[in-house]
Formats: structure tokens, C-alpha cells, sequence
């Protein structure tokens, strides 16, 4: 499959959806903020808007890499990790770091979507997906997130809305 160049995250259906050339190509299921949609600092919440991929971290790691400051701690998560450490908020396997491109909406000053850490992040298979229960993130399963991060490339562009995903769109993958 070629470079993905537009994903949709939708906060209303807890689904991203991958398109290329107009097409959609792949759909997964998502987790997005528990606070729901809004972009301010230390809110807890999923930021709307124009977003772009600015950095691609993990290429190479094995599945269930923990990550913590965008580095691999050199552990793998397990049901015995997150037994040590409950309620620990995991950021797993690869990270696609989002930079908002819409100045007073989602970058710069206190709706930095960068300087906020937004990430596409992987999560343990024992969270829910399709329920909104992260910090603000957007969490995928470590599989999906291993199918979609070598279709992502730089500066992909990425928008976060409250919208479900168009019929014609979502028909397509049916």
C-alpha cells in the first residue's frame, strides 16, 4: 500500500480512518480523551482541528515497547508490568507526535497541540477501544498502530473532529 496522505480521527465514532488518493484505505478503532474535544492546556482533552504528524518515534521497537519522555525504557509491557504499575497512562509501541496548524485554534500559546504532547499512541490490549478514556491522545491497539505507522509519513496531514466519518467513507472498507 502506498503513503497514507489524509487521516480523519472521529471523536463521535472512535475511528481513524487512513485515505490515499482520495480513497479510503483503512479504518481502525480509537480511544480519544475521557474530557472529550478541546484543545487547552491541561485540559485532559482530545484537540480539534488541522493537525500534521511532526515526528515519527519508535520505528524498530518491538511491539509493546513502553515509551516514556518519547524514549524506549527498555521494557516491554506485560500483564505483570501493569500489575506493578496501576493507572499508569502507557504510551506503547510507536508514537505519531501531532502539531496543530491552525494558529489560536490548535497551535501556538495555550492550545499548542505540540507543546501539549498529542500523540497517535499504542495501548494496552487490555484498554478499551472505542470508548473515550485517554488524556488526551488518541490510543490504538499496538497491532493496528504497527499496520498504520510505516503508511504514515512526515508531515502527514491529520484532522480531529466530533464528526463521524462521511457514509460514502466509511461504505467503502464495508
Amino acid at each position: 500500500m502506498a503513503f497514507l496522505d489524509f487521516l480523519h480521527i472521529s471523536i463521535a465514532d472512535q475511528q481513524l480512518y487512513g485515505f490515499a488518493e482520495g480513497q479510503l484505505r483503512l479504518r481502525f478503532s480509537v480511544s480519544t480523551a475521557r474530557n472529550g474535544a478541546g484543545e487547552l492546556n491541561g485540559s485532559g482533552c482530545t484537540p480539534r482541528g488541522l493537525h500534521q504528524v511532526r515526528a515519527r518515534l519508535g520505528d524498530g521497537l518491538p511491539q509493546g515497547a513502553v515509551l516514556r519522555g518519547r524514549r524506549w525504557t527498555g521494557e516491554v509491557w506485560s500483564p505483570e508490568l501493569h500489575g506493578i504499575s496501576p493507572g499508569r497512562d502507557w504510551i506503547l509501541t510507536r508514537i505519531l507526535w501531532l502539531s496543530g496548524c491552525e494558529p489560536g485554534v490548535n497551535r501556538l500559546g495555550q492550545v499548542d497541540t505540540f507543546r501539549r504532547y498529542i500523540y497517535i499512541h499504542g495501548t494496552p490490549d487490555c484498554e478499551p477501544m472505542g470508548v473515550p478514556l485517554s488524556h488526551g491522545c488518541i490510543r490504538m491497539r499496538n497491532a493496528d498502530l504497527l499496520q498504520l505507522f510505516p503508511l504514515v509519513p512526515p508531515h502527514c496531514a491529520v484532522r480531529i473532529d466530533e464528526a463521524p466519518c462521511p457514509d460514502w467513507a466509511a461504505a467503502e472498507l464495508e
